[in-house]
């Protein structure tokens, strides 16, 4: 038998919550010495304890606790009940995460404000750019809505482009349409020379030209876009312009190496009011 600390160390618990287990009667002693009052564990109770503490970490309460364990649910239901809480887990650590690297890049952008020299906004014409591409709606044009949606595309796209023997002849390239209230239609897209074919999983589309484009490239990843489109959007104003539409993000080199060497062209349609 082991002593209440060595029990503890056994099962990483503190003493503390060992006795607050005891006192509720969720996990009492195998026995207690009459003249000391030294509790004692056999290790056959660590499989109780496994089970009080993964059940508490589901969310239950100890009421609730008290009542699944004593109703001796089997390893495999215990097991389903744990990997479904794990996924819980996983995806709030992965939005809190998201979450967090919003929260830094707004922060990036408050501290950059009115940084970006106006020699590196070029204004030129945009020729038009036949791409293979396929099509997703995100809920809004927040990057916490974009980025889920944009990202798997462009590994379906290579898959369905390699299985239609189509390379690629340039950069991905994304644009963006409005939708019904705030959704967004995006567009991963990746400039070929094929002609259109019913017999592709994606479409062929000729983007059409820009005779007038503020562009800027965008260095790092698109995590920090908006301290460039916002740069992009103070010079367009100062300058009497009008926006026309949505961006289009042409990625020079994106997705390999070091984040702060990817680049991406901003490319914003504007004309004179």
């Amino acid at each position: 038998m082991f002593t209440i600390g060595d029990f503890a160390h056994l099962g990483r618990v503190s003493v503390r919550m060992l006795r607050h287990y005891d006192a509720t009667g969720l996990l009492p002693p195998a026995r207690v010495d009459p003249s000391t009052g030294y509790r004692f564990y056999t290790a056959a109770q660590l499989q109780r304890l496994n089970r009080l503490v993964a059940l508490k970490d589901l969310g239950l309460t100890l009421d609730q606790v008290r009542v699944v364990l004593d109703e001796e649910l089997p390893v495999e239901q215990l097991h389903g009940m744990l990997s479904l809480r794990r996924a819980e887990l996983r995806q709030q650590i992965a939005a809190d995460t998201a979450r967090l690297r919003r929260v830094e890049a707004r922060l990036r952008a408050i501290e950059r404000e009115g940084t970006m020299p106006a020699d590196e906004i070029v204004v030129k014409p945009v020729p038009a750019v036949r791409v293979a591409r396929l099509s997703a709606t995100a809920a809004s044009y927040d990057p916490q809505d974009i980025g889920p949606v944009i990202q798997p595309l462009y590994p379906q796209l290579f898959e369905r482009l390699g299985r239609a023997g189509v390379t690629p002849s340039g950069c991905g390239i994304a644009t963006y349409e409005p939708a019904p209230g705030d959704e967004v239609l995006v567009h991963a897209g990746v400039t070929v020379t094929v002609e259109p074919s019913p017999s592709y999983g994606f479409e062929v589309v000729d983007l059409p030209a820009l005779t007038e484009a503020a562009t800027v490239v965008h260095r790092g990843a698109m995590d920090d876009v908006d301290v460039t489109y916002q740069a992009v959007a103070a010079w367009i104003e100062a300058h009497g312009y009008k926006q026309n539409g949505f961006a289009r993000e042409v990625y020079l080199n994106y997705g390999e190496g070091d984040p702060a060497d990817w680049l991406t062209e901003l490319q914003l349609e504007i004309t004179k009011p």
